[in-house]
């Protein structure tokens, strides 16, 4: 079960100041802060950049999805991670760097791939506490297929972040059915049917090393929103950034009305 919501202690009220002076924040958003429980699948560069923030911003409990380990071509962009760490596992590196950063965060690691047969068992809510957001880091299709397939089964909002070469995108897909239904919400999978199912990897084409600091950075910026309340998500919209160029483009997206994972909802 997720932790109940307590009262800030003083210690905790000094260090999350800046937050609580945000009107829309104050108390309340970081006390939900600290009840809350992320899921990060993928401590690449894109989780590399979401990971600390959310560590430093509060999230009470952090699970870090990664079964990769970490090759010398990473450490141009996952910036957790220093040329002595070659060879061990992202995920327990990951949360070795950001384990001292804040004592409030609980952080535990899963490094078995992601599968339509266990992520059911990964993340099963007797073995933790519930998932409040899912963050999508990886590269891999296959998995964020399966993981939006799991977000839409358990109503679990999904923050999805991609980069390569010089282009990043952002978006949310909050999973309600409810909402899906009423305001014709689409899922990811209703997005990626635009571009199938062969896509390139930064192995494959090359990635500006700060473009995956950008992309994970709103990533963060998206899950603290999601976890309080606050402003306004990316829900039903992708947010483009074209770091050659230096500009944002904001699309809305559009509900698949054949999609097979949301079309019924």
């Amino acid at each position: 079960m997720t932790k109940p919501i307590v009262e800030l202690t003083d210690a905790q009220s000094l260090r999350y100041a800046r937050h609580i002076m945000l009107p829309s924040m104050d108390f309340e958003g970081q006390e939900k802060l600290l009840a809350s429980h992320a899921l990060v699948v993928g401590a690449g560069g894109l989780g590399c950049a979401v990971i600390p923030y959310l560590v430093a911003s509060g999230v009470g409990t952090i699970t870090i999805v990664d079964n990769d380990i970490i090759e010398r071509s990473n450490l141009q962009r996952q910036i957790l991670y220093r040329e002595a760490d070659l060879g061990a596992l992202k995920a327990s590196t990951a949360i070795k760097a950001v384990q001292h950063m804040n004592s409030d965060c609980q952080l535990q690691a899963i490094t078995e791939r992601i599968t339509d047969d266990n992520i059911g068992r990964l993340f099963a809510a007797d073995t933790q506490p519930k998932i409040d957001v899912i963050v999508d880091c990886t590269d891999n299709v296959n998995i964020r297929l399966c993981l939006n397939r799991y977000c839409f089964s358990t109503a679990t909002p999904l923050v999805s972040g991609a980069a390569i070469r010089m282009e990043g995108q952002v978006a949310v897909y909050p999973m309600n059915r409810k909402t899906l239904h009423q305001k014709a919400m689409p899922c990811y999978r209703c997005f990626s049917h635009y571009f199938g199912e062969q896509q390139l990897t930064c192995m494959e084409a090359g990635v500006l090393s700060p473009l995956v600091g950008v992309v994970g950075t709103l990533q963060a910026v998206e899950t603290l929103k999601v976890l309080t309340g606050i402003g306004t998500t990316l829900q039903g919209k992708v947010l483009l950034y074209d770091a050659a160029h230096a500009t944002f483009h904001t699309m809305q997206l559009p509900k698949l009305t054949s999609c097979p994972v949301c079309a019924l909802a």
